[in-house]
């Protein structure tokens, strides 16, 4: 596949602009053989191999916020668009590929200084190009008292999944990964470095700590956006914990469920419990005949399928609860959050399912199911796309569709309706089921996920899937539910979808946008966000 040359940019100029990117930041940093470059398309794409694929024509690796300085007035001088990455592990949702084809991507892999570790006040200031896995070795080595929150896989960038909005398992204060920063470095369009909170204050000495600053707090303004470059970022840290306890309650019936999330949510809100992980254990049953028949089928009493489970021996519904903290605290955390629970559903159950004391030795680590709820960075979750049982041919890729609800069974129930019956247009199976369990990452609302397959050899279910994922991102923001996160090419109309007052929220980000950066060069289309060069030519 010939790389493409950017788009309104002359091959003359562009070639003048390689040129001066490799004086700035040395010719071995600057990407341009096909070989190369094509290493930063989507390695999930859903139009691989097709003439509109997202792909960049070069990429540039500075080492130094000097260097991404330079990079930025460079481009600006030949009106070349940039696409930033961090790391570019953000698969599912769009890996290291730009929004607008022909982009040259600012790799920041180079830029992979941790700047400070403080577990007496426990925050970390890290450059883009740290990983997690960087930062959790990091820490060990220095015995350091102080624990990540991380999202899977593991071999991300904080700062790149934090300004994507991305969601991690512990403790509420850290696992919105956004919510948990304090304070950026930003290189702006026009080339200038600017620091947002206490670090706008020379000598600051409150950086990671305090994140508003003084004034108006602009930092979500490089969050799924393209205002800026972010070169360093603070976060806090959780502080090395004593014990853990993990306990499971179960309830018979489908309609407990709404009685059950009620008094998680308080559990939760109160910081009594934390991250409940929820469950159908008829979801695990898909196998079975009765099962599937029955999946999709909204017309069944919710009677129906608690009989179902009373025959397969499985409660309509579990929950996983979570206590981090001080050994007596959590043990009465789990004791006060089980009955409550208890005396309020009748036929539920509650069960301890682990306990632990920490620091942990090597072999418990080794032997821990999931890694990412102890802060320790796995990639252990690309097993659950490998082949198996359910999946002899596994598939190229996937795409994620998250949809946020609210936080209660009735928009659980809605929203499995909703896929259900936006699938019947197309003659296939909803990628939700009745028996689907939200996600409860996000600390105040709920996510119903949606995994679409794709293939690298099947142009035409390529297409399909694209039809299908952009029929339910209608039909949900219909139902008044939108998602959090997507890939480059569904961005733009997640973001129209945000209409309200004739989509006052996008021109607004627009006419920032034309202010902020006139030549239209950092991330064109990042967030649905386009610049007036290429939104004319939309």
């Amino acid at each position: 596949m010939a790389l493409p040359l950017p788009p309104q940019v002359s091959a003359a100029d562009f070639k003048q602009a390689l040129e001066q990117f490799a004086q700035a930041v040395g010719s071995q940093w600057v990407f341009t053989s096909e070989e190369d470059v094509m290493l930063y398309r989507d390695a999930y794409s859903p139009l691989w191999d097709e003439p509109d694929e997202l792909i960049p024509s070069a990429a540039v690796a500075p080492s130094t916020v000097e260097e991404v300085q330079a990079v930025v007035r460079i481009a600006n001088r030949f009106k070349v668009p940039l696409y930033t990455i961090s790391t570019g592990m953000n698969l599912g949702y769009g890996g290291s590929s730009p929004n607008l084809r022909g982009s040259v991507i600012v790799d920041l892999k180079r830029m992979n200084r941790i700047i400070e570790v403080d577990d007496k006040r426990h925050f970390a200031i890290v450059e883009p190009g740290v990983s997690y896995f960087d930062l959790y070795r990091y820490i060990q080595e220095r015995k350091l008292k102080v624990w990540l929150d991380i999202p899977d896989p593991g071999w991300g960038s904080p700062i790149g999944n934090a300004l994507d909005h991305g969601l991690g398992y512990t403790l509420q204060a850290y696992r919105d990964h956004f919510g948990a920063h304090s304070g950026m470095e930003v290189v702006l369009p026009n080339g200038e470095v600017m620091r947002t909170g206490m670090g706008a204050m020379p000598g600051s000495k409150t950086f990671a700590e305090y994140r508003y600053g003084y004034g108006p707090y602009v930092d979500g303004l490089f969050g799924q956006a393209n205002f800026g470059i972010v070169t360093k970022m603070g976060f806090w840290l959780m502080p090395e914990l004593e014990a853990y306890i993990s306990g499971l309650i179960s309830v018979k019936r489908r309609a407990d469920f709404a009685p059950l999330v009620d008094i998680v949510n308080y559990l939760e809100n109160t910081g009594t419990a934390t991250t409940p992980q929820y469950s159908s254990p008829l979801l695990g049953k898909m196998m079975d005949p009765r099962v599937q028949k029955v999946a999709w089928d909204l017309s069944v009493p919710d009677e129906q399928l608690d009989q179902l489970a009373a025959d397969l021996g499985v409660p309509a519904w579990t929950v996983e609860l979570q206590f981090y903290g001080n050994r007596d605290v959590v043990r009465a955390a789990w004791q006060a959050s089980q009955a409550r629970i208890l005396a309020a559903i009748p036929g539920s159950s509650a069960k301890l399912i682990n306990e632990f004391s920490f620091p942990f030795t090597e072999d418990q680590k080794k032997n821990l199911l999931r890694k990412s709820a102890f802060g320790i960075p796995a990639l252990d979750v690309f097993a659950l796309g490998a082949r198996n049982e359910r999946s002899p041919v596994p598939a190229d890729g996937h795409l994620g569709f998250t949809t946020m609800i609210a936080k209660s069974a009735e928009a659980v129930f809605e929203a499995q309706k909703m896929f259900i019956e936006a699938a019947k247009g197309f003659n296939i199976p909803s990628v939700v089921t009745r028996f689907n369990p939200p996600m409860a990452w996000q600390p105040r609302s709920f996510m119903m996920l949606g995994i679409f397959m794709l293939s690298r050899d099947d142009p035409k279910k390529n297409r399909e899937t694209r039809e299908l994922y952009g029929h339910y991102l209608l039909e949900a923001a219909k139902a008044g539910y939108g998602e959090y996160r997507a890939p480059a090419f569904f961005q733009e109309q997640i973001a129209r979808t945000h209409s309200f007052n004739n989509n006052a929220l996008l021109r607004f980000a627009e006419t920032m946008k034309d202010a902020v950066d006139p030549n239209g060069i950092l991330s064109p289309g990042r967030g649905g966000i386009w610049p007036a060069r290429y939104r004319k030519a939309k």
